[in-house]
C-alpha cells in the first residue's frame, strides 16, 4: 500500500474537517500508517513530528503503553452500556477523580460526546436553570474573537466569523464583550470594565458567561492576564449570573497548570473538559457542575424541571478508562512540574523570531506558543505555505491564518523542541 493509493481512495469518499476539498487537487493528501510518541508515519515510510498535538489531543503522544494497556483491558470487560439506568465502574472512578482535581465547588459530572456537545450542556444547563427559578435569561456573553465549537449552540457564542457568519440567520443572539488584546494587566482591565457595563444594563436578561481561560485559541492563540478572569469571575458573582469555564483546549497542563482556572484561583459554576482529557485516544467531555446547579433540576419528574438531555454514547466505558488512565500517567510522571523546563525551553527558542521583519508579535502561555505575522493577504495563504515548507522538513504544524502555533505532546524534548522551532524559523525566514 502506497500513500498515493491510499489517498486516491479517500478522496473518492471523505470530506475532511476544516478543508477545502479543491486544495487536494494540488495539495497532496497525506495518509498515516501508524504513530508512536510524538511521531507519525505515512505509508512510505516519511516521518513527521507531531508539533500541534493532532489538534491539541494528544498531549502524551501517541500509542502511549499505559493508556493503551488500560483501554485493552477495558475492552474485554465492556465496551459500551446505556447511561441511563445503568452505570459502571470506570465512569464512577473517573467522575469521582475529576471532582477531586477539579476548582472546589464542581461536584457533579454530566458526559458528553467532544466538546461542542459539551458546550452545548452548559448553555441549556445555564438557561434552563433560571426557567426553573421562573426567570427568562435568553442571552449568553462571550469575548470577541472566542471559539466555542461549531455545533449551532456553540457557534453561535463563539465570535470567529470565518465559521459562523454564513450560518447567522439560524443562529441565537448571543452578546459579545471587548476581549483584552494582550498579556498586560491594563488590557485585562479595560476588557473587564466592558463586560461590567453590559452586566450592569442586562444582567437580568443574561444566565452566563462563557470564556476560554488565558488563550482563545481558535481565536488565533490570542492570550491574556489571569486577571481578567478573576475580576470577571467577581463581575458574574455580584450580578448572579453563571460562569462558564471552557477548558476544552487549556485543561490538562497545557496552560503549564493543571487547569487554567488555577492561573486566577477562581473556582467557575461550569467547567468544560475534554481534548486532552483522553489522552486523544477516544471523543470524551466532562462537564463539570456547581451543586446549585444540580439541585435545581433535582425534584419529582412532574414538576417539568428535568434535564432530559442525552447522548447515546454517554459515560462510555473505553472512554472514561482513557480519560482515567491518563490523568493517572500525568500524576505519576509529575508530567506538569517537568514540562516547566520545557515551557522555559520554548521561551528561549522563541527569542530569535523577533528580529524577522514578518513577524508581528510572539505569545506563549505554557505549552503553547504562537508567532503572528504581518504583511500578507487572506489570499496570500501564507499558514497553507508553511504548513508544506515544514512537511517537506518533517514536522507536522496547521497555523491559524497569520498565526503559526507550536502545541507539542508534553512528552517531547528538548533537543526536538530545539529542531522543530528551528524548521518554523526557516520556514518564516525563507518566505
Amino acid at each position: 500500500m502506497t500513500n498515493k493509493i491510499v489517498a486516491s481512495e479517500d478522496l473518492k469518499y471523505i470530506w475532511h474537517p476544516c478543508t477545502q476539498m479543491k486544495d487536494h487537487e494540488n495539495i497532496p493528501l497525506i495518509p498515516i500508517k501508524k504513530a508512536n510518541g510524538i511521531y507519525i508515519e505515512d505509508f512510505e515510510g516519511n516521518v513527521y513530528l507531531d508539533g500541534i498535538s493532532s489538534w491539541w489531543v494528544n498531549n502524551l503522544g501517541h500509542c502511549n503503553p499505559c493508556i493503551t494497556k488500560k483501554i485493552k483491558k477495558q475492552l474485554d470487560t465492556l465496551e459500551h452500556v446505556i447511561f441511563a439506568g445503568f452505570t459502571h465502574k470506570s465512569a464512577v472512578q473517573l467522575s469521582k477523580k475529576l471532582v477531586e482535581i477539579t476548582p472546589q465547588g464542581l461536584n457533579k459530572v454530566f458526559y458528553a460526546d467532544n466538546g461542542s456537545s459539551g458546550i452545548e450542556v452548559a448553555l441549556k444547563l445555564s438557561y434552563h436553570y433560571f426557567k426553573n427559578i421562573d426567570e427568562n435569561r435568553p442571552y449568553f456573553v462571550s469575548l470577541k474573537n472566542s471559539y466555542h465549537g461549531e455545533t449551532l449552540g456553540a457557534l453561535a457564542i463563539s465570535d470567529t466569523g470565518l465559521y459562523k457568519d454564513v450560518y447567522s440567520d439560524i443562529l441565537i443572539t448571543s452578546l459579545h464583550v471587548q476581549n483584552p488584546q494582550d498579556q498586560s494587566e491594563d488590557e485585562a482591565l479595560k476588557a473587564v470594565n466592558d463586560l461590567e457595563v453590559l452586566l450592569e444594563a442586562r444582567h437580568k436578561e443574561i444566565c452566563a458567561f462563557i470564556v476560554e481561560p488565558l488563550v482563545q485559541c481558535a481565536g488565533g492563540m490570542n492570550m491574556y492576564h489571569p486577571l481578567y478572569l478573576q475580576k470577571a469571575k467577581e463581575l458574574c458573582e455580584k450580578y448572579g449570573i453563571f460562569f462558564i469555564a471552557d477548558e476544552i483546549a487549556v485543561g490538562f497542563g497545557r496552560t503549564g497548570k493543571l487547569f487554567a482556572c488555577e492561573s486566577a484561583n477562581i473556582s467557575p459554576d461550569i467547567m468544560l473538559l475534554s481534548k486532552g482529557l483522553t489522552g486523544g485516544y477516544l471523543p470524551l467531555c466532562a462537564v463539570m457542575i456547581s451543586d446549585k446547579i444540580y439541585d435545581a433540576f433535582y425534584c419529582d419528574y412532574s414538576s417539568g424541571k428535568n434535564f432530559l438531555h442525552s447522548h447515546s454514547y454517554t459515560g462510555n466505558p473505553l472512554c472514561c478508562t482513557a480519560a482515567l488512565a491518563t490523568i493517572k500517567y500525568l500524576e505519576k510522571f509529575d508530567i506538569i512540574a517537568k514540562n516547566q523546563r520545557k515551557i522555559k525551553q520554548i521561551s528561549k527558542e522563541l527569542k530569535r523570531f523577533e528580529k524577522l521583519s514578518n513577524v508581528k508579535e510572539i505569545r506563549q502561555t505554557g505549552m503553547i506558543a504562537a508567532i503572528e505575522l504581518q504583511g500578507y493577504e487572506p489570499n496570500d495563504r501564507i499558514g497553507l505555505k508553511i504548513n508544506q515548507y515544514c512537511l517537506k522538513k518533517g514536522l507536522f504544524i496547521r497555523p491559524l491564518g497569520n498565526v503559526v502555533y507550536f502545541m507539542p505532546p508534553f512528552i517531547i524534548k528538548k533537543d526536538e523542541i530545539r529542531w522543530a522551532l528551528d524548521v518554523v524559523y526557516e520556514a518564516i525566514n525563507s518566505d
